[in-house]
């Protein structure tokens, strides 16, 4: 089967890899990069489990086309933050308000909270409804979420613009 080159930079680190043309991202990170914390959920672009960022814009990486990456800048919840030592803010607030449950949505949810605070460092509750719109959670019922990214939007209004995207 044909196979195409990809240069991209997955959390900040350049990657060169080849592809079959119709392999999905989720595919590619799963299962060649090995970042897991990418989750699989319903496939089909419904339930958030698998956001990622592609150049600060949260997409569902089960329906992104691989391909698309090419010389894009990609971030996972692995790349988020400087793990144990240094957790992002959005990981931070996400555990002392209880937004964790069984975690399944969690890589999504944050990422996709994390692509409002790029764009908007003062959200409102509506604004952060919108953002985490397209993340499903079966356990925590959003308001403890909802909580967490308010209280990481204070904790991250003093950082620049870029300081804690990854690109």
């Amino acid at each position: 089967m044909e196979q195409i080159k990809l240069e991209f930079y997955l959390n900040n680190t350049p990657i060169s890899i080849e592809v079959p043309p119709d392999f999905m991202l989720l595919d590619l990170l799963r299962e060649k990069l090995m970042q897991t914390g990418t989750k699989r959920g319903c496939g089909n672009g419904e339930c958030g489990a698998c956001t990622v960022l592609i150049d600060g814009e949260a997409v569902n990486s089960c329906i992104y086309p691989a391909v698309k990456v090419n010389q894009r800048h990609v971030l996972t919840i692995e790349g988020l933050g400087k793990e144990e030592e240094e957790p992002h803010p959005l990981q931070e607030a996400f555990l002392e308000e209880g937004a964790v449950q069984c975690g399944f949505c969690t890589p999504g949810m944050i990422l996709s909270s994390h692509a409002l605070l790029i764009k908007n460092k003062k959200p409102s509750e509506e604004d952060i409804k919108d953002a985490i719109a397209g993340n499903l959670c079966r356990c925590t019922g959003y308001i403890k979420i909802i909580k967490a990214i308010k209280k990481a939007s204070i904790a991250t209004q003093d950082q620049n613009s870029n300081g804690y995207l990854k690109i």
